[in-house]
């Protein structure tokens, strides 16, 4: 089955991006943690192993968003590399920042990420039960990520203030510019 070959309904089109998107941002995930538990290694090596842990998780999502692509015969969106690459400098970047810019950068992500899931489970639900299942499957993963780097936010401390609408402005470009892509 190949999009391209096919007449396809507005719904179909809708979850055929937003898989995409998905997958695109999961690639930045995996990035974002690569970068940060590379940095890690000088200022906070005590999170090491949570951020690879994390790290696994997301490679879990990527690729269970790359499988139901391909189902679909669906190609990658085009702003993967995009996503890789602009989540690999922000990990090192707040790698490099200490842990409280790391957890900064974590409750930032997927509070927007969480928004959008829930935003696209309501939008699939009606016209692409498949695609929605897809979907539900990580929420609970990005759920347990965000609220366990909510509790490293520490009160008063510099980077969260600075880093948290930066990152979430950034997060929510970067998806508005998947789904137009």
């Amino acid at each position: 089955m190949n999009i391209t070959a096919e007449r396809v309904s507005t719904e179909k089109l809708l979850a055929y991006r937003i898989l995409k998107v998905n997958h695109a941002g999961e690639h930045g995930a995996v990035n974002i943690y690569r970068g940060q538990a590379f940095a890690c290694r000088w200022r906070a090596p005590e999170l090491i192993s949570q951020l690879l842990e994390f790290k696994a998780h997301e490679e879990g999502h990527r690729t269970h968003f790359a499988k139901h692509l391909a189902i679909r015969g669906v190609h990658r969106c085009r702003s993967y590399h995009v996503c890789g690459l602009g989540g690999l400098c922000l990990g090192i970047i707040t790698g490099l920042l200490g842990r409280s810019a790391v957890a900064a950068t974590t409750v930032a992500v997927e509070k927007v990420v969480l928004r959008h899931l829930e935003d696209q489970i309501a939008l699939l639900s009606p016209t692409d039960l498949e695609a929605c299942e897809v979907v539900k499957k990580i929420v609970e993963e990005e759920k347990a990520h965000h609220d366990i780097a909510e509790l490293e936010l520490k009160q008063g401390s510099f980077w969260p203030h600075i880093l948290m609408p930066i990152v979430a402005g950034s997060t929510e470009f970067v998806i508005w510019l998947g789904m137009r892509l």
